[in-house]
């Protein structure tokens, strides 16, 4: 069963909780002129996901459908959204457009270049470069400059079904998250380059107030902080 979160104005998260792996998958809707949606969500999930968006709002009218990088999590129902949402169309970088989803997609992505900003509206959303970083080489997160909001795909991930919205120490939960997943048969999910601290401290000099986490709680604060929280815990756990 979804649960579905406003975690920012007209931000809103839907989350569905896969207790065969002890992990959530989060979707953000922006309800906006132009609506966009963050993550699609993996096939089986897409009735469920599209149920929850038609709660919110008219679905055939979401104009851009955005993630991270080519990952079924991510991506792996868009075609389904496009056939639904006659207007919409993938937003990516043009590494995402040209390696995998332009193949993939039934309608080409629009090209975002570094830092370029797709205005849904009253919201601006900046796309902001991430290779290899949570992992991929076509890899990106998406910042919201209005109200601050780091949509930030797999950073941050936290096993378990874990509350929505969180002021508390979610690099602890990150932190715990990688060491599991380094013993297990998920080690080396995330890469650690010489790029990856300076990445990091890019994205924290963004100063999020929310940071909404593709798998885990969101959380509101001070962002900046646990960025670079996150970027010592990475050089100390997968660093080495």
């Amino acid at each position: 069963m979804a649960i579905v979160t406003q975690i920012a104005p007209d931000i809103f998260r839907i989350s569905i909780y896969a207790p065969q792996i002890d992990l959530q998958f989060n979707h953000f809707l922006i309800k906006d002129e132009e609506p966009l949606l963050f993550h699609t969500g993996l096939k089986a999930m897409f009735p469920e996901v599209r149920d929850e968006v038609a709660r919110l709002m008219d679905p055939s009218h979401l104009r851009w459908i955005s993630f991270s990088h080519f990952e079924s999590d991510e991506c792996g129902s868009l075609n389904h959204w496009l056939e639904l949402a006659p207007s919409a169309q993938p937003a990516c970088n043009i590494v995402g457009a040209l390696v995998s989803v332009n193949d993939f997609s039934m309608r080409p992505a629009r090209v975002m270049e570094k830092d370029e900003v797709l205005a849904t509206g009253k919201y601006r959303f900046r796309f902001c470069r991430t290779p290899h970083l949570p992992h991929g080489w076509d890899a990106g997160v998406v910042f919201e400059e209005t109200n601050k909001t780091l949509l930030c795909s797999d950073l941050f991930h936290q096993w378990g079904n874990v509350e929505p919205l969180t002021e508390a120490d979610i690099v602890g939960r990150a932190r715990e998250a990688l060491i599991q997943s380094e013993a297990g048969p998920f080690a080396n999910y995330v890469p650690y380059t010489h790029q990856t601290g300076e990445i990091l401290k890019g994205l924290a000099n963004l100063k999020p107030n929310t940071l909404a986490a593709m798998h885990g709680s969101t959380f509101v604060g001070n962002g900046q902080q646990a960025l670079c929280d996150l970027a010592e815990v990475m050089k100390e756990v997968l660093g080495p």
